[in-house]
């Protein structure tokens, strides 16, 4: 049976990069994105995709629930939490909920429920989230996971067009009416496959690519709105 941990150990620390990672130590130094992560206290740049989604879509507000799939190290839980004031510091608004899941160890961020060493897609886990949301339903199911990168671009299509359809599977039990979803691919020749899937369950499905996205990365969100899960035809 599957444990979920609520969070309270420090983070494990990442792998060093290889003597090949040089370049990418320079870029992460010139980095404006990394430079104000460390100013205003997210764990990393990533928080930023988040914000700049929400300032462009409004996604995020106060009194939502939302689950974070992936959340490691936990910036996007960091934003959603400020968002939906999670901790309820603003008395004027509803308080929200954020949950966030990783099979990583994570430390605590206030007014969140972290689900360290978890993973989403288990029965277990499946169980703390509903005793932790009663009979609530998430506004938003954000996913920013990618899987371990290999040297070969269609298998790391592959692998995290993989991880996205579980988003939406675990979306369709975990999702209001209404809901939105935003999950993070890499372009490839699967991309359109995916949208499918998720037109099939929103009402409107687009494309977004965050000014903190690299500009030659092949990273972009896909983000559904409306969600309505799957109907039977009248």
């Amino acid at each position: 049976m599957d444990i979920c941990n609520f969070s309270t150990a420090l983070p494990k620390h990442a792998k060093k990069p290889g003597v090949s990672s040089n370049e990418w130590l320079r870029r992460q130094r010139k980095d404006l994105y990394v430079k104000q992560a460390g100013k205003e206290n997210y764990r990393c740049r990533s928080a930023f995709k988040l914000k700049q989604i929400n300032d462009r879509f409004k996604i995020l507000k106060p009194g939502h629930v939302v689950i974070d799939c992936g959340a490691a190290p936990g910036s996007w839980c960091q934003v959603a939490a400020q968002e939906v004031n999670a901790d309820g510091e603003d008395v004027s608004q509803p308080r929200g909920t954020v949950i966030g899941i990783d099979l990583q160890n994570m430390a605590p961020i206030d007014g969140v429920h972290l689900l360290s060493l978890c993973d989403f897609t288990s029965e277990g886990t499946q169980n703390c989230i509903r005793n932790i949301l009663q009979d609530r339903k998430a506004d938003v199911l954000l996913s920013d996971m990618a899987p371990a990168a290999t040297g070969v671009k269609s298998h790391n299509h592959e692998a995290i067009i993989k991880l996205c359809f579980s988003v939406l599977k675990f979306g369709l039990s975990v999702v209001r009416e209404g809901g939105t979803i935003v999950c993070k691919l890499w372009t490839g020749g699967d991309q359109p496959r995916l949208e499918k899937a998720m037109h099939a369950i929103c009402e409107n499905v687009r494309v977004v690519k965050p000014d903190a996205s690299r500009g030659d990365s092949a990273e972009i969100f896909l983000m559904g709105r409306g969600f309505r899960g799957f109907r039977n035809p009248p």
